[in-house]
């Protein structure tokens, strides 16, 4: 596994914790369709988030909410219906990046997390 890929999968879990932390039942991490990929499936209640988690050192290039551009939220979204049309129960969902922040790579201690709730639509 690559460097950077194994930084995303270390900010995947850590925004898994912190959304456990927060009251959310994580129900799918890397949930995979034909259409796309969902890094983080968390519920509350009646309310799914979708979750994109972005992980950097540092936001010096852009925050890394950027790197979610209309194309990644199109298949965000697609993926998501495909989730949702499997489900048993009618849910709402909603679509949410986090950004992981991590000056020390995977040596960092206290990432900083930004929560972005209904992202976009």
């Amino acid at each position: 596994m690559a460097g950077s890929e194994l930084l995303g999968r270390w900010g995947e879990a850590a925004a898994a914790e912190y959304l456990r932390r927060r009251g959310y039942t994580i129900l799918a991490c890397n949930y995979r369709c034909r259409l796309g990929e969902i890094d983080l499936i968390a519920r509350r209640g009646n309310l799914v988030a979708f979750c994109e988690v972005k992980t950097r050192k540092d936001d010096r290039f852009a925050p890394a909410r950027e790197f979610v551009d209309l194309a990644k939220q199109r298949r965000l979204r697609a993926t998501a219906e495909v989730w949702l049309a499997r489900q048993e129960e009618e849910l709402q969902g909603r679509f949410d990046v986090i950004e992981i922040y991590a000056p020390q790579g995977l040596d960092t201690k206290r990432p900083k997390i930004q929560h972005l709730k209904d992202a976009f639509v």
